[in-house]
């Protein structure tokens, strides 16, 4: 006689923060401590996969030196396989799982499977970077409003989809993923109406050792950050709030740099 099929585990989309890991939720931890599998990207600070049990499965997903060690189908089926053999599955994602991290995806294949899930929320990067690099994304005398945008364009779509006025016309704006577009990306902001005179900055690492900030104005940021050599992952932030940097900013980066000053 066939044994029964054991109790499907529970999935959790758990955000890890946006890079120092004293940053992940209670909730986050609790998740890992439970953990019979976690599948973590490459964004998710590595420290914390410590706090899942001894014996747990760990899977290192998500790019690395621009190659992609597992596919997003390829992850699906591990989290459902993984989940149907009774096993708790924590999928661990940098930042926030619903904000750029495909955490909304990943729950759809989730319901459509049938498995319990739940989505534990984290410090996006924008947060993070605003916090330690003392650039307030919102203020009573700069910023009424923020937009977070990502300017990475996914396969067959055209940089044109992105409102570029709606950006441009914005208190503050994050734009994420976009070192690589980042001459492209200023170039249409100003295009849509936002002055070169903008205040502006490149933040890479945000809350870690490392942290590097690069700041200027929208007609000098791409030189800037040009010199410094900066690569992904690094954020930009446009806006006048951007001006506070170099009065507010408070974070000791140890053995990163703070290239703010840069001429």
């Amino acid at each position: 006689m066939r044994g029964r099929r054991p109790a499907p585990g529970k999935v959790y989309l758990v955000g890890a923060g946006p890079g120092d890991p004293r940053l992940i939720t209670l909730r986050g931890l609790e998740c890992l401590a439970r953990a019979g599998v976690v599948i973590s990207d490459a964004l998710a600070p590595r420290d914390l996969l410590r706090s899942a049990p001894p014996g747990a499965e760990i899977i290192l997903a998500g790019s690395r030196d621009g190659r992609r060690t597992l596919d997003q189908a390829a992850i699906n089926r591990i989290m459902i396989a993984r989940a149907r053999r009774g096993l708790d599955v924590v999928r661990l994602k940098g930042g926030d799982p619903t904000l750029f991290g495909r955490g909304g995806e990943e729950a759809e294949v989730l319901a459509a499977a049938g498995l319990p899930f739940e989505v534990v929320p984290g410090v996006t990067a924008a947060l993070g970077a605003a916090a330690t690099t003392g650039i307030p994304l919102t203020h009573r005398g700069h910023a009424s409003s923020v937009t977070l945008a990502t300017v990475h364009i996914g396969a067959g779509k055209s940089a044109d989809a992105i409102d570029w006025s709606a950006l441009a016309g914005a208190g503050t704006v994050v734009c994420y993923m976009g070192v690589g577009r980042l001459e492209a990306t200023v170039r249409r902001l100003i295009a849509a109406g936002r002055r070169p005179a903008t205040p502006a900055a490149v933040v890479r690492w945000a809350t870690r050792p490392d942290q590097q900030v690069v700041a200027g104005t929208l007609r000098s940021i791409v030189s800037r950050a040009r010199r410094a050599a900066l690569a992904p992952p690094a954020l930009l932030i446009v806006g006048e709030v951007v001006s506070l940097h170099s009065t507010l900013s408070w974070f000791d980066t140890g053995a990163g740099i703070d290239l703010s000053r840069t001429a």
